[in-house]
């Protein structure tokens, strides 16, 4: 592990392992649950393999993370410690910071494979029908191999598919895919982009209505805004908009 800054101070010393590039992410996926090295990479996708080998093995010098060999005997598995647990609100402000006052997003920033993992673990899985129900999602402005997924919900679970799974699809949804990014953090509002079309959806008429129900949208989206830019400008339009709608 990279050493750092030649002060006893404890926040030198924390920064030393949580500032390292990638670590906070990679701690934060864990939290959320992931637990398998395959369940992690997908939740920090732009992340090299090796790299995050490297980290998960210098989570677990510091005490963050402790693992065991899978159930079925192929790789590890992956868990906080009570030090990793003691990360989580740290993680939940950083979140909460970010919303408010990291700067705004670039093109490059847009990445669908995050956007499609976070969302696959928002789903409200008990507002949606019995039976398996599969959504297809195709964004415009992605990368060619990054533009299509799929979430597929079946007894409670969501699985989330970077290739086509084969299934009968439900219900399509296509979008810019700035615009669902912008709606999916609460800077735009998911139920105005959907009436205004500019994210479109293709199926039956009651999944249509339901969709907006069974997408909880990102944690931080009731954060509001507070850096001066786009971000801020789109969230009021959005917020007048639903206003004058309402009366």
């Amino acid at each position: 592990m990279a050493r750092g800054y030649g002060q006893y101070c404890p926040l030198a010393l924390s920064a030393e392992i949580l500032c390292q590039r990638w670590t906070i992410l990679v701690i934060s996926r864990v939290l959320d649950g992931a637990s398998r090295f395959s369940e992690i990479h997908r939740g920090v996708p732009q992340m090299s393999p090796s790299l995050l080998s490297r980290r998960l093995v210098e989570l677990e010098e510091a005490g963050i993370l402790a693992s065991q060999e899978a159930v079925n005997g192929v790789g590890r598995q992956y868990r906080v410690t009570e030090a990793g647990k003691a990360t989580e609100p740290i993680v939940d402000l950083m979140a909460v910071w970010g919303q408010h006052w990291a700067r705004d997003m670039e093109i490059e920033d847009l990445d669908p494979a995050f956007l499609v993992w976070s969302m696959h673990l928002r789903i409200d899985t008990e507002t949606m029908p019995e039976g398996r129900t599969v959504l297809e999602f195709n964004f415009s402005g992605a990368p060619k191999d990054c533009k299509c997924f799929w979430l597929v919900h079946q007894g409670g679970v969501v699985d989330m598919c970077l290739k086509d799974p084969e299934l009968n699809v439900d219900l399509v949804i296509s979008a810019d895919l700035r615009v669902f990014v912008e709606a999916w953090r609460g800077f735009r509002d998911l139920r105005l982009e959907i009436e205004a079309q500019r994210i479109n959806l293709v199926g039956p008429e009651t999944l249509k209505k339901q969709f907006p129900e069974w997408l909880q949208l990102s944690a931080l989206a009731p954060y509001d805004r507070m850096r001066p830019g786009r971000e801020k400008r789109l969230s009021a339009q959005a917020g007048q908009t639903t206003d004058l709608s309402a009366r």
